[in-house]
């Protein structure tokens, strides 16, 4: 098939589709008195204290409650979701959540089987939940930093990492002199190292660049060439992406003012210098919008951020840039609801998940939505697993002869499991 007709079959390249969401509990209280009558219904008189926690009465009983300030990381399998914040106190659990008004969870939404999971763990989860970083590095979830209540009071420069396969976290025992201890700071994995630019106290915001060794676990504390009047604003909340030689800076700014992207601030791995990089703008639209709190994925040479917030208003918008031309594009594609402090992840393929955020300023009101968009066309190899999976809802519950005597790899039916 053509790339032409290829780029025709496929209509959802560019669209958002819902996967899942909640109405808020603040939006009705039909929907409320429903669940206290569903928990009503599992009392038993041998045990008249039951207490049911709120999450756990939501639809399906099994779906991320709404929440902010999380980070999320995907693989061909699955989007795992940690942490978050949550200042309602119902939504977030009620007193059935000891670590309220925060999240110390880890969720995974399975792809082929549409459904969420939280996930069980062993070992030392983080107490930092909120605004930490996070990367998947194979079956390992590395998450470094974030704060904890209060907010810039508790704040971590820890790296905990989890492996996902085997479900159990560990404390990665480092030498050299660590990061402060900050939060909302952004991190990509290069060659084997784990590098960590900006974040804050909560008091003071950083223009530090740090590198971890993942082999030696060793950190460094960067120090470009620059005269310090060209080092990249002080910054917390944005993202960063790479090309193997440079460090990419996405936005973030500090709680007054959100930084544009006309500019970018790039970090040369080989010269040890910043670099200031003019992008080009689209035609007749411009430039994205100047704002933090936004995610950003990127797919080979290109980049693409949605949502955050501006100074002034939520934003809904989905750009990209290529790190080759530096050209802007903005996409068709407008998120269902604006949000910031939300997360996103993009698989293997090229599909973005999107989940959670702040959604209404006045109302402080947050989302446990999860959309998905394609951003680049996918291969006939996804379309027609997607069609499948569309066809044949119950297609994980076969067994493994069952499913290679249908004709599957081994590879999709591990995606199956």
């Amino acid at each position: 098939m053509s790339s032409p007709e290829h780029g025709e079959t496929f209509s959802q390249l560019n669209k958002f589709e819902k996967l899942s969401w909640r109405p808020s509990i603040r939006d009705s209280a039909t929907k409320k008195r429903a669940r206290w009558f569903q928990a009503r219904r599992i009392f038993s008189p041998s045990c008249p204290n039951l207490r049911i926690p709120n999450r756990f009465l939501r639809e399906g009983h099994c779906i991320p409650p709404a929440r902010s300030g999380h980070r999320c990381v995907a693989d061909s399998t699955n989007l795992y979701v940690f942490g978050g914040y949550n200042p309602d106190f119902d939504e977030a659990g009620g007193s059935e959540n000891e670590d309220y008004p925060l999240f110390r969870e880890l969720w995974r939404y399975h792809f082929a089987t549409a459904s969420w999971q939280q996930v069980r763990t062993e070992g030392y989860m983080p107490t930092e939940l909120a605004s930490m970083s996070a990367v998947l590095h194979g079956n390992n979830l590395l998450v470094f930093g974030g704060t904890g209540i209060p907010f810039g009071e508790n704040n971590g420069n820890d790296v905990h990492v989890c492996n996902v396969q085997y479900k159990r976290w560990n404390l990665l025992s480092c030498r050299g002199k660590k990061p402060n201890k900050i939060y909302g700071q952004a991190m990509v994995i290069i060659n084997g190292y784990l590098y960590v630019f900006g974040g804050t106290t909560g008091y003071l915001y950083s223009t530090d660049l740090h590198r971890l060794d993942l082999t030696t676990r060793e950190w460094t504390h960067i120090k470009p060439n620059n005269v310090p009047s060209d080092l990249p604003e002080e910054r917390y909340r944005h993202e960063l992406a790479h090309d193997g030689q440079r460090i990419y800076i996405f936005g973030g700014g500090t709680s007054w003012t959100s930084y544009p992207l006309d500019k970018i601030h790039a970090y040369n791995l080989e010269t040890n210098y910043w670099e200031d990089i003019m992008t080009k703008p689209q035609e007749k639209i411009g430039y994205p919008a100047a704002r933090r709190c936004h995610s950003c994925v990127q797919v080979k040479e290109e980049v693409f951020i949605c949502g955050g917030y501006n100074g002034e208003r939520i934003l809904s918008d989905l750009w990209k840039i290529n790190l080759q031309t530096f050209q802007w594009t903005k996409l068709p594609a407008i998120m269902p609801e604006p949000a910031y402090f939300h997360c996103a992840a993009v698989t293997p393929a090229g599909c973005m998940y999107v989940h959670g955020g702040v959604v209404n300023m006045s109302g402080n009101r947050r989302t446990g939505s999860l959309y998905k968009v394609w951003l680049v066309v996918p291969s006939l190899l996804e379309m027609t697993w997607e069609k499948l999976l569309k066809t044949f809802p119950h297609l994980s519950q076969l067994s493994t002869l069952q499913l290679l005597s249908l004709g599957l790899t081994h590879t999709l039916i591990q995606r199956l499991k």
